[in-house]
């Protein structure tokens, strides 16, 4: 859907209050990017009697040497309809704790955005909560005597007065059913992703005899099985076989992956997840693609972390085996990362301007979500393009 059929959608509904948007710590670059895709999207809506000037609150949370903390807003947010944007992966933001630097974590950013919610007290006429990582979200299922965190964090923001949870590409969006009463939106930037493919690699060759999807694993095949789908590819599949007799950093240690799927000879290989955590998965799966014959392998992720840092994907690269990564820029990536020749970042911040003016007019986010449409017509034109450049080429 392009920015105009948008706007003129915008104008056959009335806004439910000017807009208030709060970027938390850590999101102020996604938050100017935002805006100003916001602000253009918004001047191009005929409607006289709409704001169309988004307010930006800002949020202040100072703590004393203790540890102990609160959130300030520098203004009134009476009657506005709020988005709070809260990345809980920004590790960049760091605050003193009895004399040391200490880097924020996840329960910190969410302590944070409850500190907000409380400063607002109740006065705004909505609170909408965008969360790209979803706090507690790979916490998201009980196996023994433990903890559920990410139920229990939404449970928190609904008995908050949190009118609607944003989130991209959720680790188990069946989360959602912890809050039955709250509205809870997952949202999977397919076609940003796709799109961002096509214009680093114009060369690709999307059809059955030259480009396969390869789900990593058994969790993520609902995500590789819509790009098979919608591409009109193959999909192959790893399923990874775990040592249940210990546990290594909160987790049972990966034995081996084992391939299920058809020839990938020659093949270019797309592989999705939600996220690149150490890596290590995606490597292993990249080095026995290119051993069994397959083209460029290409990974992409909702959230490239990078937790153990970039070193064996520079090593990768640099031999041949991983051609490129790509990840949203809704979350932080370090500056190694962005700087990085096989990194290629897809910016989310049009869609999200796109999905808080659908909200603030109380339309329907189903269209946005819906990308077949799009992806259709970027897949065509991808293809004709590509054919016209063969058919010069011949020519010459």
């Amino acid at each position: 859907m392009s920015a105009n059929s948008i706007s003129d959608q915008i104008a056959k509904h009335s806004q439910v209050a000017p807009i208030g948007i709060i970027a938390m710590n850590g999101t102020e670059e996604l938050n100017r990017r935002m805006n100003y895709h916001l602000e253009r999207l918004l001047a191009d809506v005929e409607d006289p009697m709409m704001d169309k000037t988004p307010v930006n609150v800002k949020l202040d949370c100072p703590r004393f040497q203790s540890g102990d903390g609160k959130g300030v807003l520098d203004r009134s947010v009476r009657g506005l309809d709020l988005y709070i944007i809260c990345d809980v992966g920004a590790y960049n933001c760091t605050y003193r704790l009895f004399d040391q630097v200490v880097p924020m974590s996840p329960d910190e950013h969410f302590a944070d955005l409850k500190r907000c919610i409380q400063a607002i007290a109740g006065k705004a006429h909505r609170i909408n909560v965008i969360m790209p990582i979803l706090y507690g979200g790979r916490q998201h299922r009980k196996k023994t005597r433990e903890s559920l965190d990410g139920a229990v964090a939404l449970q928190e923001l609904q008995a908050m007065g949190v009118t609607e949870l944003i989130t991209f590409d959720a680790h188990d969006p069946r989360l959602v059913n912890a809050v039955p009463l709250m509205g809870f939106d997952n949202v999977i930037p397919s076609y940003q992703c796709l799109k961002a493919l096509l214009r680093h690699v114009p060369d690709i060759k999307i059809d059955k005899d030259n480009f396969m999807v390869v789900s990593p694993d058994e969790g993520g095949m609902d995500r590789n099985v819509f790009y098979a789908s919608v591409l009109g590819v193959e999909l192959g599949m790893y399923y990874k076989r775990r040592d249940f007799s210990q546990v290594v950093n909160g987790r049972n240690p990966i034995v081996a992956h084992e391939f299920l799927g058809s020839d990938i000879k020659g093949k270019d290989v797309f592989i999705y997840d939600d996220m690149i955590s150490s890596g290590e998965s995606v490597l292993d799966i990249a080095y026995d693609m290119k051993s069994r014959g397959s083209g460029r392998v290409f990974a992409g992720c909702t959230y490239a972390l990078f937790t153990d840092g970039i070193d064996k994907f520079n090593k990768a690269y640099e031999h041949g085996v991983l051609t490129g990564v790509l990840s949203t820029n809704l979350t932080y990536r370090r500056p190694e990362l962005l700087a990085a020749p096989w990194y290629y970042e897809v910016d989310c911040s049009k869609y999200l301007a796109y999905i808080i003016a659908a909200m603030n007019h109380d339309m329907s986010v189903g269209l946005l979500l819906d990308p077949v449409q799009k992806i259709n017509t970027l897949i065509g034109e991808h293809r004709a393009k590509f054919s016209n450049q063969q058919i010069d080429l011949f020519n010459k």
